[in-house]
């Protein structure tokens, strides 16, 4: 089947656009479903493989793009860096059935907001694609082990002078916000613990991302435990 444009591309503007990229026709069908009967969500375009994906985006402009990894022509992996480089980059959401290790990272090094695995199920999906139009990492449990086990793989020690200068022009604040992204909370629960709204908290981590060069709140996550600063 090739790509597509929805009918819902047309819709009132106030609802979570999103971008379906699956080789899979029955996959899109299923997801496409699921979806439509999500309020505030609408399917505005689909794609059969990255390349189509990365087309669309820039002409659909979504917010959250759900991703496959194995397509053909251009795989979800490779599809990431050229989708998250788009102004205004939508969230870039791995689905799949393959968790392992080194797919995990691939995506999440290259910028995808998150990482959920397809038999998580109706809710998770809905639940998965409002947390990224909001701004929130998406990781399935079991793929939370496998990123956390590797945050501290390193172990215990000197903080590497390269790391440590990424984070060195933060401000207070922002490190306070960093250290919170590195404990996985949400925009919404970092707001309610500094006792700042959503939308600052939003600034902050847009001036985070800016500041260490992270291409999304997991990277920074990430980049919070690798400079030593989870205590």
């Amino acid at each position: 089947m090739t790509d597509q444009a929805n009918s819902a591309d047309s819709g009132t503007g106030s609802a979570i656009r999103v971008l379906l990229a699956d080789d899979e026709e029955m996959i899109r069908h299923g997801v496409r479903l699921i979806l439509r009967h999500a309020d505030g969500i609408e399917v505005v375009a689909e794609a059969a493989d990255g390349a189509g994906a990365v087309r669309l985006a820039a002409e659909h402009r979504p917010d959250v793009v759900l991703l496959d990894i194995r397509m053909p022509v251009l795989d979800g992996l490779a599809a990431v860096e050229p989708l998250v480089a788009l102004a205004p980059a939508p969230q870039v959401v791995m689905l799949t059935t393959f968790g392992d290790e080194e797919n995990v990272l691939r995506a999440l090094r290259a910028g995808a907001t998150g990482f959920l695995l397809k038999d998580e199920g109706p809710q998770a999906l809905i639940s998965a694609v409002r947390a990224a139009a909001a701004g929130d990492a998406v990781l399935s449990p079991g793929v939370t082990g496998t990123v956390v086990r590797r945050m501290l793989s390193g172990g215990a020690g000197a903080v590497p002078a390269a790391l440590d200068g990424r984070v060195a022009g933060l401000t207070d604040r922002e490190r306070e916000v960093l250290v919170m992204l590195g404990k996985g909370l949400s925009n919404q629960k970092i707001g309610g613990r500094l006792g700042i709204g959503v939308g600052t908290v939003k600034s902050h981590v847009r001036s985070i991302l800016g500041k260490t060069g992270c291409g999304s709140r997991v990277q920074a996550a990430l980049l919070a435990h690798q400079a030593g600063l989870m205590g």
